[in-house]
Protein backbone atom coordinates (compact mmCIF):
# COMPACT_ATOMS: atom_id res chain seq x y z
CA UNK A 1 0.00 0.00 0.00
CA UNK A 2 1.67 3.24 -1.22
CA UNK A 3 0.93 6.51 1.75
CA UNK A 4 2.51 8.81 -0.13
CA UNK A 5 0.53 11.99 -1.16
CA UNK A 6 -0.15 13.35 -4.23
CA UNK A 7 1.60 16.78 -5.58
CA UNK A 8 -0.76 18.87 -7.36
CA UNK A 9 0.96 21.12 -10.23
CA UNK A 10 -1.28 24.34 -10.24
CA UNK A 11 0.95 25.48 -13.29
CA UNK A 12 -1.11 23.33 -16.05
CA UNK A 13 -4.13 24.48 -14.43
CA UNK A 14 -4.09 28.32 -15.11
CA UNK A 15 -7.45 30.08 -14.59
CA UNK A 16 -8.05 33.87 -15.44
CA UNK A 17 -10.02 35.97 -13.43
CA UNK A 18 -11.38 39.45 -14.52
CA UNK A 19 -12.02 42.10 -11.33
CA UNK A 20 -13.50 45.62 -12.03
CA UNK A 21 -12.44 47.53 -9.17
CA UNK A 22 -15.10 50.57 -9.51
CA UNK A 23 -17.08 51.78 -6.88
CA UNK A 24 -15.35 49.02 -5.01
CA UNK A 25 -13.66 49.59 -1.06
CA UNK A 26 -9.87 49.55 -1.36
CA UNK A 27 -9.37 46.71 1.72
CA UNK A 28 -11.81 44.50 0.67
CA UNK A 29 -10.94 44.43 -3.13
CA UNK A 30 -7.28 43.19 -1.94
CA UNK A 31 -8.03 41.22 0.27
CA UNK A 32 -10.56 39.10 -2.22
CA UNK A 33 -7.35 39.44 -4.66
CA UNK A 34 -5.21 37.90 -2.32
CA UNK A 35 -7.10 35.20 -1.62
CA UNK A 36 -7.44 34.61 -5.11
CA UNK A 37 -3.62 34.99 -5.82
CA UNK A 38 -2.56 32.35 -3.36
CA UNK A 39 -5.57 29.76 -4.47
CA UNK A 40 -7.34 29.06 -1.55
CA UNK A 41 -10.40 29.44 -3.73
CA UNK A 42 -9.20 25.90 -5.24
CA UNK A 43 -9.41 22.28 -4.39
CA UNK A 44 -5.84 21.65 -4.90
CA UNK A 45 -4.77 24.74 -2.51
CA UNK A 46 -0.98 24.01 -1.00
CA UNK A 47 0.57 26.78 0.89
CA UNK A 48 3.95 25.99 -0.22
CA UNK A 49 3.05 26.35 -4.22
CA UNK A 50 2.19 29.28 -6.07
CA UNK A 51 -2.21 28.81 -6.82
CA UNK A 52 -2.08 28.95 -10.04
CA UNK A 53 -4.37 31.82 -10.44
CA UNK A 54 -3.97 35.30 -12.93
CA UNK A 55 -6.32 38.55 -11.69
CA UNK A 56 -6.38 41.29 -14.14
CA UNK A 57 -8.04 44.20 -12.23
CA UNK A 58 -9.30 47.28 -14.51
CA UNK A 59 -10.59 50.78 -13.16
CA UNK A 60 -8.26 51.12 -10.38
CA UNK A 61 -8.69 54.60 -10.65
CA UNK A 62 -11.93 54.40 -9.49
CA UNK A 63 -11.26 52.68 -6.18
CA UNK A 64 -13.31 54.05 -2.98
CA UNK A 65 -12.17 54.13 0.91
CA UNK A 66 -14.10 54.95 3.59
CA UNK A 67 -13.73 57.57 6.37
CA UNK A 68 -10.65 59.77 6.31
CA UNK A 69 -8.30 57.80 4.68
CA UNK A 70 -7.76 59.79 1.71
CA UNK A 71 -6.23 62.54 4.24
CA UNK A 72 -4.65 60.57 7.15
CA UNK A 73 -3.34 57.30 6.07
CA UNK A 74 0.20 57.99 5.19
CA UNK A 75 2.75 55.99 2.62
CA UNK A 76 6.10 56.81 3.29
CA UNK A 77 9.28 56.01 0.86
CA UNK A 78 13.32 56.70 1.63
CA UNK A 79 16.36 56.60 -1.01
CA UNK A 80 18.39 55.39 1.78
CA UNK A 81 20.05 58.85 2.37
CA UNK A 82 19.76 60.67 5.83
CA UNK A 83 16.86 63.33 5.57
CA UNK A 84 15.24 61.96 2.78
CA UNK A 85 12.26 60.37 4.34
CA UNK A 86 9.43 60.92 1.92
CA UNK A 87 5.46 60.99 3.08
CA UNK A 88 2.47 60.79 0.77
CA UNK A 89 -1.36 60.58 1.69
CA UNK A 90 -3.55 58.19 -0.40
CA UNK A 91 -5.01 60.99 -1.82
CA UNK A 92 -1.85 61.89 -3.62
CA UNK A 93 -1.00 58.44 -4.14
CA UNK A 94 -4.14 57.61 -5.86
CA UNK A 95 -3.88 60.73 -8.41
CA UNK A 96 -0.60 59.93 -9.20
CA UNK A 97 -0.67 56.11 -10.06
CA UNK A 98 -3.73 54.34 -8.12
CA UNK A 99 -2.31 50.95 -9.37
CA UNK A 100 0.50 51.21 -6.84
CA UNK A 101 -1.82 51.58 -4.28
CA UNK A 102 -3.68 48.66 -4.48
CA UNK A 103 -0.36 46.29 -5.31
CA UNK A 104 1.03 47.36 -1.92
CA UNK A 105 -2.58 46.65 -0.28
CA UNK A 106 -1.94 43.13 -2.14
CA UNK A 107 1.71 43.10 -1.34
CA UNK A 108 0.64 43.30 2.47
CA UNK A 109 -2.03 40.80 2.52
CA UNK A 110 0.06 38.25 1.04
CA UNK A 111 2.34 35.65 2.43
CA UNK A 112 6.05 37.03 3.90
CA UNK A 113 8.08 34.45 2.02
CA UNK A 114 9.65 33.99 -1.03
CA UNK A 115 6.31 33.05 -3.14
CA UNK A 116 5.60 36.81 -2.79
CA UNK A 117 7.29 37.94 -5.82
CA UNK A 118 6.04 35.18 -7.94
CA UNK A 119 2.25 35.88 -6.73
CA UNK A 120 2.41 39.72 -7.27
CA UNK A 121 3.64 38.73 -10.88
CA UNK A 122 0.30 37.27 -11.32
CA UNK A 123 -1.06 40.13 -10.80
CA UNK A 124 -1.89 42.38 -13.70
CA UNK A 125 -3.60 46.18 -13.02
CA UNK A 126 -5.28 48.13 -15.87
CA UNK A 127 -5.97 52.18 -14.43
CA UNK A 128 -9.22 51.91 -17.29
CA UNK A 129 -11.43 49.23 -18.99
CA UNK A 130 -8.61 47.89 -21.18
CA UNK A 131 -6.62 45.67 -20.66
CA UNK A 132 -4.36 43.04 -23.33
CA UNK A 133 -5.63 40.06 -21.86
CA UNK A 134 -8.78 39.21 -23.98
CA UNK A 135 -7.07 35.87 -25.77
CA UNK A 136 -7.03 34.57 -21.86
CA UNK A 137 -10.44 32.86 -20.94
CA UNK A 138 -11.69 35.69 -18.43
CA UNK A 139 -13.76 34.61 -15.64
CA UNK A 140 -15.75 37.93 -13.85
CA UNK A 141 -15.57 37.99 -10.31
CA UNK A 142 -18.54 39.12 -8.85
CA UNK A 143 -18.31 40.57 -5.60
Amino acid sequence: MDNRTKSFDNSKDEKWYLIDAKDKILGRLASKIAYILIGKNRVTYSPDRVGGNYVVVINTDKIKVTGKKLIHKKYYRHSGHLGNLKEFNLKYMLERDSTKVLELAVSKMLPKNKLRKRLLKRLKLYKDSNHKHNNHNLVQVVM
